[in-house]
C-alpha cells in the first residue's frame, strides 16, 4: 500500500494546487488523444480499442519508469499530488458564488438561459459528480496501487472525458474508453456518496441516496450527486438544457427546488470535512 505517498499528495494539492508553470499530464494525455484521433480515427469500435489500450500502455510505462527510478518519497508524492483535483474543483465552484457566467467552463449544458437558482444548483451537481473522479477515486487508486495505478486511472477518465460521447462521431469510436471509465468508477462514485452523507451526518442522505442515484443515466454519477442534493435538502437533478434541446430527467434528491449561493458555499463545507477525516484515516492506516 502506499498511504505516505498519498498523504503526501493529499497536502501538496491541498496547499498549492495546480502548478501553473508545468505542463499537467493530463493535457500530454489529451495531446496524445487528439493526436490518435486525427490520424487514426474510424468509426468503429476496434479503433477506440486501440486507442484506449496504447494510451494505458504509454501512461504504464512512464509511471513504471517513475517509481523505479525515483525513490524519494516526497518527490513521487509531488507528481502523484497532480493526479488529484481537489483544490482545483473547490476553488472552480466556490467562485461561481461571485461570477455566476462562469458556469459555462464547468458544465456540458446550456447556460445562457439559466436562473440563479440553476446555475446553483449546476454548481452544486459539478461538485458532488466531480468530487468522485477528481477527488476519491484518485486518492483511492493511488493509496491502493501507487503512482501506476493513479495515473492509469487518469488516463482513462481523460479518454472518457473527451471521446466518451454517445454521439454520432464517438458512438462507436468512444464506446470501449466509456465503458471501462464506468468500471474504475463504480467503487469510488459509491464510496463518495457514502462519505458525503457521513461527513454531513445526513441520514436522509446515506438512506435515500442509493435509490434516487441510480436513476441517473451514468452508472456511477448520480450517486454524489443525490447524496449531496439529500445532505443540503435542496432538489438537484430535473429537466435540462442541451444543445438546444430539453432533455428530460429524473430528481436524484428532495429538498428546496430554489438553490441559493449559500447552498453552494454550504456544499463546499464538504472539503473541511473532508480533510480531516483523509488525513486522520491515512495516518492510521501508514502506522498500522
Amino acid at each position: 500500500m502506499y498511504f505516505e505517498i498519498t498523504l503526501i499528495a493529499y497536502i501538496i494539492d491541498r496547499i498549492f494546487g495546480e502548478f501553473k508553470y508545468i505542463k499537467h499530464p493530463v493535457v500530454f494525455m489529451g495531446d496524445y488523444i487528439k493526436y490518435y484521433e486525427s490520424k487514426f480515427y474510424k468509426d468503429n469500435i476496434i479503433s477506440g480499442v486501440f486507442l484506449t489500450l496504447s494510451l494505458v500502455f504509454i501512461v504504464f510505462i512512464i509511471s513504471f519508469c517513475i517509481t523505479y527510478f525515483i525513490e524519494n518519497i516526497f518527490i513521487l508524492g509531488v507528481i502523484a499530488s497532480t493526479g488529484i483535483a481537489s483544490k482545483m474543483l473547490y476553488d472552480s465552484v466556490k467562485d461561481i458564488v461571485e461570477n455566476p457566467k462562469n458556469i459555462k467552463y464547468l458544465v456540458s449544458r446550456d447556460t445562457n438561459e439559466l436562473t440563479n437558482s440553476e446555475i446553483n444548483k449546476a454548481a452544486i451537481e459539478t461538485y458532488g459528480e466531480n468530487l468522485s473522479d477528481g477527488v476519491v477515486a484518485p486518492l483511492l487508486y493511488l493509496a491502493i496501487f501507487g503512482i501506476i495505478g493513479l495515473f492509469m486511472y487518469k488516463a482513462i477518465n481523460t479518454l472518457d472525458s473527451m471521446v466518451g460521447y454517445r454521439n454520432k462521431r464517438y458512438e462507436k469510436f468512444g464506446k470501449f474508453s466509456a465503458i471501462l471509465d464506468d468500471i474504475v468508477n463504480y467503487i469510488p462514485s459509491r464510496i463518495t456518496a457514502f462519505l458525503i452523507g457521513g461527513l454531513f451526518f445526513s441520514k436522509k442522505s446515506l438512506k435515500n441516496c442509493w435509490k434516487l442515484g441510480k436513476l441517473h443515466d451514468s452508472p456511477n454519477a448520480g450517486y454524489p450527486i443525490s447524496a449531496m442534493g439529500l445532505s443540503l435538502n435542496v432538489q438537484l437533478g430535473g429537466d435540462t438544457k442541451y444543445f438546444g434541446q430539453i432533455k428530460s430527467k429524473p430528481y436524484f434528491s428532495e429538498g428546496i427546488k430554489n438553490i441559493k449561493s449559500t447552498d453552494v458555499l454550504n456544499s463546499l463545507k464538504f472539503r473541511d470535512r473532508f480533510d480531516i477525516f483523509t488525513i486522520i484515516f491515512l495516518v492510521i492506516l501508514y502506522c498500522i
